[in-house]
């Protein structure tokens, strides 16, 4: 495949992230107000976390059976089946009419996640290992555009029909879809797929054990709970923690979620690459990793020394942070197993980051109704084990 050809190939898939970003970001100020329409104000909390983490159950055991068959059968055809699975969920969602018509859109959407994950053993099929972690970063810099631009439209959409942003959802994802089929060339050639399935493969447990059982990706996957616990602890608590600490209304924290979105997009799409040209991935990662503790510190900090500054600097220091490690390190985890098993170690990472959103939100409440300062606490100190973790047990990559 010529580099030309390439690009064109991976500009396709930024847009397909686009769209779906932009999508399913659409949807989630809406959230509130159509399970509403099913259950008292006092139940809307509880019905909407059911929700989310229906949603994160499926795609745990999902996950990884779809990233095995995309070894079996190639990434194009899953990730359409994946695209249309989501399709179908937002449809259902918008049609509505009983509660478990909310939640039958929940499990498809979750029976059939994978598409990120495919997405990723897609670039992992097409890519040097060094061109990697540049893609990656574009692939979350889209996903940023789209979050700042999606709850906007979902908005503006939702003041006409509550179930408009839902088919529009729909229709963009479906757009994705269908780009995926005629403009997307397959990218796991015949002869190295997975050449046969069996019971195990649709046992996520055996593909747990499978990836686990490779030393080098074990490590790797230890580090990347122990970075994405930490992220789930911010991304699920710190809208509660304006709310509480510092009694902040929507339009702050707002414009705060804002700055979130514009340094996701700048560390991303700007800042990283200029990095790669001077570093090693290596190094950036680890660099991310610190920044990103140097953030929750500041979060920690500002219980004591109440100041909008701090605020501010804890904001950017995470998201640069996670910008400059997240795609640092899906890099590296896609160097580290050849293309017959890559949608199966994807998969098991999407798998793991599910996990997560079911049990960090939980864990993270319990800890927050105890202590703020605790839950920032142990945030940072997780952070600190991971960057323990990478400076001593992670090597500098071959092919760095």
């Amino acid at each position: 495949m010529k580099i030309k050809s390439k690009k064109y190939i991976f500009w396709i898939i930024i847009m397909i992230v686009l769209l779906n970003s932009v999508g399913m970001s659409i949807v989630l100020p809406l959230l509130p107000f159509i399970v509403g329409k099913y259950l008292p104000s006092q139940q809307i909390v509880v019905g909407m976390s059911l929700l989310l983490s229906v949603f994160a159950a499926c795609t745990f055991f999902a996950a990884p059976i779809f990233g095995a068959l995309s070894d079996r059968y190639g990434r194009k055809n899953i990730l359409v089946i994946s695209l249309l699975g989501s399709v179908i969920g937002y449809v259902l969602f918008g049609i509505g009419g009983a509660l478990w018509i909310l939640f039958l859109g929940r499990i498809i959407d979750g029976l059939t996640a994978g598409n990120i994950s495919i997405l990723f053993a897609y670039i992992a099929d097409t890519t040097e290992p060094k061109e990697r972690t540049k893609w990656f970063g574009f692939i979350g810099s889209a996903m940023g555009i789209g979050k700042l631009g999606g709850p906007a439209l979902g908005g503006l959409l939702g003041s006409i029909s509550l179930a408009l942003p839902f088919f529009v959802t729909a229709a963009l994802i479906f757009v994705s879809g269908v780009a995926t089929y005629f403009l997307l060339p397959e990218s796991l050639v015949p002869e190295k797929r997975t050449k046969h399935l069996t019971v195990n493969s649709f046992n996520v447990f055996s593909h747990f054990k499978d990836i686990f059982r490779l030393k080098k990706v074990k490590l790797l996957l230890i580090l990347g709970m122990l970075f994405y616990a930490s992220l789930g602890i911010f991304q699920f608590n710190f809208t509660i923690f304006l709310k509480d600490i510092y009694k902040w209304g929507p339009a702050f924290i707002g414009t705060m979620l804002t700055l979130v979105g514009i340094c996701e997009i700048l560390s991303r799409a700007v800042l990283l690459p200029w990095l790669l040209k001077h570093f090693n991935e290596r190094s950036i990662g680890i660099t991310g990793l610190i920044g990103f503790g140097v953030g929750l510190g500041c979060i920690l900090m500002s219980l004591f020394i109440p100041s909008v500054l701090l605020i501010a600097l804890a904001v950017i220091f995470i998201i640069t942070g996670e910008g400059l490690f997240d795609p640092t390190y899906n890099a590296r985890l896609s160097q580290s197993i050849d293309e017959s098993k890559q949608g199966k170690l994807q998969g098991v990472n999407q798998s793991l980051q599910s996990a997560n959103n079911v049990i960090m939100p939980l864990l993270a409440a319990a800890i927050y109704f105890y202590s703020p300062a605790t839950l920032y606490a142990t945030a940072t100190g997780i952070i600190i084990v991971a960057v323990i973790v990478m400076a001593k047990y992670i090597p500098k990559s071959k092919s760095v």
